[in-house]
């Protein structure tokens, strides 16, 4: 898949090394990409996310239509060939609820706004790399936008470990 890499100004509240790094979704199924996708604490493709952690990514986007009242995120992840549906939680998968610099729902067509995904890393994912992909949705289903990045999922810092050393006697 092609990649991305953008800037823009109004993607300012994530830290200086964030980086907009997104692929676009399924070609020639004529779905929407982003402006840009921010994503915390990577610099490039794949993204490192810790197990247990939030990763942050802004995702930058217009609207398609007038009046949308309700936009819904849905993600999947791609392992091993398969796409794997991932359920977001109520506070997260509403968008309207993220919205970020004051924007609101209903949003209009071309209405340009930009919405805080909150992605927890399940402490029993494995540790592979998968490919992400996030589609915002209105109440129709129709896609509004989407995108997919390659995250590699990695175990994060322990505090002192001791093992026992069952091969020695006592």
């Amino acid at each position: 898949l092609p990649r991305v890499a953008l800037k823009h100004s109004l993607l300012s509240s994530l830290p200086s090394n964030t980086a907009f790094i997104f692929c676009f979704c399924f070609p020639g199924k004529n779905k929407p990409f982003p402006l840009g996708v921010k994503i915390a604490d990577c610099d490039e493709p794949p993204c490192v996310v810790v197990k247990g952690t939030i990763a942050v990514m802004e995702v930058h986007f217009l609207g398609n239509n007038n009046n949308i009242r309700s936009i819904t995120a849905t993600t999947t992840a791609k392992v091993l060939g398969m796409n794997l549906p991932y359920a977001l939680p109520e506070e997260v998968s509403n968008v309207c609820q993220n919205l970020l610099y004051g924007a609101m729902c209903p949003i209009d067509k071309d209405e340009d706004v930009t919405y805080q995904f909150n992605f927890y890393i399940d402490p029993t994912f494995p540790e592979i790399t998968a490919d992400v992909t996030v589609t915002l949705n209105d109440a129709l289903g129709e896609a509004i936008s989407c995108f997919v990045v390659s995250c590699k999922i990695r175990k994060g810092a322990t505090g002192d470990v001791h093992l026992l050393d069952w091969s020695s006697p006592i």
